[in-house]
């Protein structure tokens, strides 16, 4: 199997700037590097019911527009595919079943969930779809065997807590689900962009977001009301470009060209910083020079987003194709997760305990129950290479000869025995008829 993707956003408004270099800019690179089979793409519109659960419309609203700046930064449909959660119902059940690999303490340990339960002020009254959203995440991602989830550095708590389940899972059914591997941005200055206003994190709830949609003037007022070094007071004063919002959005986004379009006097980032923590440049130049920076690369995002607006029936088109392949292999994942659990042999220990060194009296039941055969069996060995019951160092009490075989189909509960005449009998479901109901007592 190739290498698959799969990361997505929550549809609770536009995107802004902060998932543009955190990941979607990446995305596009990886879409078009041609190194993966698979690349997913998910509008997460399930997981931002847990804290919207009260206004489902604006997330409803929102799906679109998340497929719309998708679209508009880069995401191909041709290369990638494009889906809507809440309509992938297998991602819901295999949610569910994940739970019981989980405990409440470890969820409630999890850094992003409890920084989150903060900033929207939960405290005690956390909805519980909210608090197992790492369940649902881990869902996500094991449905489709993705190995790579492009993330920003905030989510690096959630995937780990995905990778404790999918190891739960593998330790206990055998190696079946994919340990996935977060992939952060290259630059350390796209991991967590803050927002304008100098808070540790952009966020829409806040406002402090420039979004990819915004108009150029819109773009200019919150570049130039942004937050920077407090100490700098007078364009003389010494300035801090660490911590200082302003230089941190030219880490993410300046190159080197851009001065000799809009600050000739510099030749790269380095200078203009070292002019800064000297003292003699001011803030408003420095904004002002961002301010071009983030026009000329959001120019282009929002000109092609307007494009796809005139048309959202192909947009909407886009995700019902993308939604039916992802439906297919969340499917497929779900079912082969299924058939394991239920094949999962009891463990030996239980099973034999009470026959090791005695003898068990069962009762075969022949095809289409024609007749009931006593046997006598030390016990059972689960073949795991054929998916069924052995029981082992039998005797036929009829005809008094030995057991060749005894085997019982552990997904049907039905099988075959065979003695030293090769007479073909149906057993039913042995290890339960025979062991725990058929009097089963050892007999040395």
């Amino acid at each position: 199997m190739g290498k698959i993707i799969l990361t997505g956003d929550r549809p609770t408004g536009r995107l802004h700037v902060g998932h543009y270099v955190g990941s979607l800019r990446n995305r596009v690179i990886l879409q078009n590097s041609g190194k993966f089979e698979k690349l997913f793409f998910m509008i997460a519109d399930a997981q931002a019911l847990t804290d919207n659960f009260d206004n489902p419309g604006k997330v409803r609203e929102n799906i679109l527009q998340v497929a719309l700046d998708y679209m508009a930064c880069g995401l191909d449909p041709a290369k990638c595919h494009m889906f809507i959660q809440s309509v992938v119902c297998e991602l819901t059940e295999l949610t569910f079943y994940y739970m019981n690999l989980v405990t409440l303490a470890r969820l409630e340990r999890n850094p992003t969930v409890k920084a989150e339960i903060q900033l929207r002020g939960f405290n005690h009254s956390i909805p519980m779809g909210f608090l197992t959203y790492p369940v649902s995440q881990t869902a996500d991602i094991t449905a489709f065997m993705a190995d790579t989830v492009p993330v920003g550095e905030d989510q690096l708590p959630m995937i780990e807590q995905a990778r404790e389940i999918v190891r739960r899972f593998n330790e206990l059914y055998g190696e079946t689900l994919v340990e996935p591997a977060a992939l952060l941005p290259d630059n350390a200055a796209c991991l967590r962009l803050p927002g304008t206003d100098g808070k540790a994190k952009m966020s829409k709830s806040l406002g402090n977001c420039i979004y990819l949609a915004d108009e150029p003037e819109d773009i200019r007022t919150k570049v130039m009301g942004m937050f920077t070094d407090p100490n700098h007071l007078q364009v003389s004063d010494p300035g801090q470009t660490e911590g200082n919002p302003v230089f941190m959005y030219l880490d993410a986004f300046c190159r080197d060209e851009f001065f000799a379009r809009y600050l000739p006097d510099y030749a790269n980032l380095d200078e203009l910083k070292a002019h800064y923590q000297r003292g003699g440049l001011g803030d408003v130049k420095v904004k002002k020079f961002l301010n071009n920076v983030l026009q000329e690369t959001l120019e282009p995002i929002r000109t092609r987003r307007k494009e796809l607006e005139k048309d959202p029936g192909y947009v909407m088109d886009v995700l019902r194709q993308g939604t039916e392949v992802a439906q297919a292999a969340a499917a497929e994942t779900l079912a082969e997760g299924i058939n394991i659990v239920e094949k999962k042999p009891t463990p030996p220990d239980t099973v034999f305990s009470k026959a090791l060194g005695g003898w068990y009296d069962i009762v075969v039941v022949m095809y289409h129950d024609q007749g009931h055969i006593p046997l006598k069996v030390k016990g059972f060995v689960y073949n795991k290479a054929e998916g069924h019951w052995d029981a082992v160092a039998g005797v036929n009490v009829t005809l008094g000869l030995p057991i060749i075989r005894a085997s019982v189909d552990h997904g049907t509960g039905f099988g075959h025995a065979g003695d030293g005449h090769a007479n073909e009998l149906s057993l039913v479901n042995a290890m339960d008829y025979g062991i725990r109901m058929a009097n089963a007592k050892a007999q040395k």
